[in-house]
Parts: structure tokens; C-alpha cells; sequence
């Protein structure tokens, strides 16, 4: 069916029909939606844009993908600073090729993604799109006024940790570039990455980060955030970076280089500092989540600056410092 049969206050219906709204004042089908906070909560909001041919291609990822993504890579920002997800906004300019059963198929990714995070679609906006399609996802979110986790509370002294790998989205891209078939792990670290919300969550209420940030622009890129809001330096090994058995086989046959891992971004990963006294409740939470923290370096007063070193103890200088759209 062409969009234009269903026309767009028809499409915006279709998904009103579709998306839950348990618990919320008013959702999809007036001029705002209206929430009620839990008492002594904050209210967390983050906003992505995604677009076609910068930040996606149709030709190597399906829509139903797509849609779980655009969930996913928001909510890694709630996840950032402790936050539980609970309400999303979906705006969308629609490339006019697309047809309405293309756009369920979309729409069918957004509400799986969405209720596997227990979050609710309650709103948004459509048009019509003379180019690429695009994307936008605000996600609200709620945190405890004391478990808020920032990313300027990192403290000289404090060890700096990343969950999971790194490196394995970006090595995914640089492998659909080239035009190369992707190992199943690769392509979901691409394709479908998974917000570490839960973990996020547990970490804010044990008072366990003094700093923390998602991993979306590059370890370098996102690290050097908190740095900066911190006013503190860093020394990273590189060598202790945590990396995927794909990776580190694409890594011995030259296919991939440490730079991919210190900058690459899409990983959503979370990169916490941790204080000493920290860190052994931080090794029983992981065990608790059978997920790897990995302690890649510690934070170092300001003077000393940002500094990768190798196991000889050699400076390391990536190519560049991590992703930035306003750079080519």
C-alpha cells in the first residue's frame, strides 16, 4: 500500500493502535502527552537524529533493525547517567519511496525494541521526505535526585572502566565498506546493539561511578567528555583494551587496528571512573551480570593530560581522536 492511500493522520493512527499506553495520562492522539514523575525523581531526556546515507543504509540493514536501533541508541543515554527509560517520541521523514508495509516492518522494530527496554511510545510527528529518510527519537527517562551518575564527577586517582568490548561495530562497518560478509557478532554489534541499561541502573543505585558516559563517538571521543567535564587526565593502556574473538582475529590478520577500538564509535558500551574503594563492589556486580568491566587505565590530575600507552609503557597516538560529524 502507497502512503499516500493511508495518507499521514491514517499512519500516525495505525501506530496509536499499536503502542501501549499503560499508566500515562495522555498519549499519542492530542497536542502533548501528559506523564506523571515518581516522587524524588529526575527527569532524564535525550534526542537522536538518524539519517539515511550518514547514518544508515537501507541496502545493509533491514527496516525492522533499523527500527530497534534508533530505540537502543537513545536509551544507552538514560543508561549513561543511571537512569531508568520510560517514554519515547518518534518523529519520522519518510522517503517517498517507502510503502506502508515497509514502514510496519519499521514501526514493528521501534515497539519490540521500546518494550524490551519497558519503555512507552507516546508520542511524535511524520512528513514527508523530498530525500532520505531521517529519524528522530526523543527518550525520556527517570532517575533517583541522589543516583544521577555525570560526567564531571571523575576524581584523581579513580580507575576508569569500560564494559564489554570495544572496537566491534566499527570493524562491522569497515567490513560492509569493503564489501565483506559479517560474522553474526559483528553484525549485531552494528545492526542491533543493546543499551546496558540494567547494568547503568545497578551502578547508579550502588553509588558506584563518580563519572559515566556511553560509548558512541569512540573511547577517545567519549573518555576525553568526561575529562573535560571533570577537569582531570587519564592514562590508558592500550593493551588492556577488552575486544571481541573477531576482533582480536581481524586484529592478527591486519584487518583491524587498535585505532578502530580507541575510536570507533557505535559500541554503546558504558565508560565509568570508579573510585579505589569502589571497585570491589563494581568486580560482585559484574559477576552478578556475567558481563565483563574491564579496567583499561586510571584518571590523573589535569596537568598531565590524555595519555594512550602501550605495555612497554610507549605513548600511542591514534590517527584520530574519535567521531565528529562537522569534520571530513
Amino acid at each position: 500500500m502507497k502512503l499516500s492511500d493511508l495518507g499521514e493522520f491514517g499512519f500516525i493512527d495505525r501506530i496509536r493502535r499499536r503502542a501501549e499506553s499503560a499508566g500515562v495520562r495522555l498519549a499519542i492522539g492530542d497536542d502533548c502527552a501528559a506523564v506523571d514523575l515518581p516522587a524524588g525523581e529526575l527527569l532524564l531526556t535525550t534526542k537522536d537524529l538518524l539519517i539515511e546515507e550518514v547514518h544508515f543504509r537501507r541496502d545493509w540493514t533491514d527496516l525492522y533493525q533499523l527500527g530497534k536501533k534508533s530505540v537502543s541508541v537513545n536509551v544507552s543515554d538514560v543508561a549513561a547517567m543511571g537512569g531508568r527509560p520510560r517514554y519515547l517520541f518518534l518523529g519520522l521523514a519518510i522517503a517517498a519511496e517507502l510503502t506502508v508495509e515497509e514502514l510496519d516492518t519499521f514501526i514493528d522494530g521501534v515497539l519490540d525494541a521500546a518494550s524490551g527496554y519497558g519503555v512507552l511510545l507516546i508520542g511524535g510527528d511524520t512528513c514527508r521526505s523530498p530525500g532520505p529518510m531521517m529519524i528522530s527519537v526523543t527518550v525520556q527517562g527517570t532517575v533517583p535526585e541522589q543516583e544521577m551518575v555525570c560526567r564531571s564527577g571523575a576524581k584523581t586517582g579513580d580507575a576508569v572502566y569500560v564494559s564489554g568490548t570495544l572496537g566491534d561495530s566499527a570493524l562491522a562497518l569497515r567490513m560492509m565498506l569493503a564489501g565483506k560478509e559479517l560474522p553474526n557478532k559483528l553484525a549485531e554489534k552494528h545492526h542491533d546493539p543493546r543499551a546496558r541499561v540494567e547494568l547503568g541502573r545497578a551502578l547508579a543505585a550502588a553509588h558506584i561511578p563518580s563519572a559515566m558516559i556511553d560509548v558512541s563517538d569512540g573511547l577517545v571521543a567519549d573518555l576525553g567528555h568526561i575529562l573535560e567535564a571533570s577537569r582531570v587526565g587519564a592514562k590508558i593502556e592500550i593493551d588492556a583494551l577488552p575486544l571481541s574473538r573477531e576482533f582480536a582475529e581481524a586484529l592478527s590478520r591486519g584487518e583491524a587496528s587498535r585505532d578502530l577500538a580507541l575510536r570507533g564509535g557505535e559500541d554503546y558500551e558504558l565508560l565509568l571512573t570508579v573510585p579505589p574503594d569502589k571497585e570491589g563492589p563494581l568486580a560482585d556486580l559484574a559477576r552478578h551480570f556475567a558481563l565483563d568491566l574491564t579496567r583499561i587505565g586510571q584518571i590523573r590530575d589535569k596537568g598531565t593530560g590524555f595519555e594512550l600507552v602501550n605495555a612497554a609503557g610507549s605513548v600511542y597516538a591514534p590517527a584520530e581522536g574519535g567521531y565528529n560529524h562537522f569534520h571530513s
